[in-house]
């Protein structure tokens, strides 16, 4: 089904269940959230076979990753148009894909310049939408 860095992507029940959970979701996903959601559904899937599953989708260029606030891997299936770059809300979790022609061009004029292959790169964006921002959050300057 999906080629990997380090061979062929076996099929299995639980990693077909850790897949269509995901697929399932609406937006991004910690592993954690995934895990019990298959658990609510009654599907017995071990968290380390969820992260494993994960790793697997993420080196086949299968899924787009983002952190939330305190660092926590978030999970979604990668569109079929390849990766992209996404905002992320601090407060709610709301993520939406950014234009990023401009990031992908700099990462291949870099690559090039520095003579390197295969980059892969990340690039995050993270804030407060503005459902979530408040009056008070608002800073004046002196």
């Amino acid at each position: 089904m999906y080629g990997t860095a380090r061979g062929e992507w076996r099929t299995t029940r639980q990693r077909a269940a850790v897949l269509g959970a995901l697929r399932a979701c609406d937006g991004f996903v910690s592993a954690q959230a995934l895990h019990a959601a298959l658990a609510a559904d009654g599907v017995a899937v071990g968290l380390t076979t969820v992260y494993r599953t994960l790793r697997l989708l993420e080196s086949a260029g299968h899924v787009d990753v983002v952190r939330d606030g305190d660092g926590e891997r978030l999970y979604r299936p990668r569109p079929d148009g390849g990766h992209r770059h996404y905002a992320v809300c601090r407060e709610c979790g709301l993520s939406l894909a950014v234009d990023s022609e401009e990031v992908e061009q700099w990462v291949a004029r870099t690559v090039r310049l520095i003579g390197f292959r295969a980059v892969d790169h990340t690039v995050e964006l993270t804030g407060v939408c503005g459902d979530c921002h408040r009056p008070a959050d608002r800073r004046t300057d002196p």
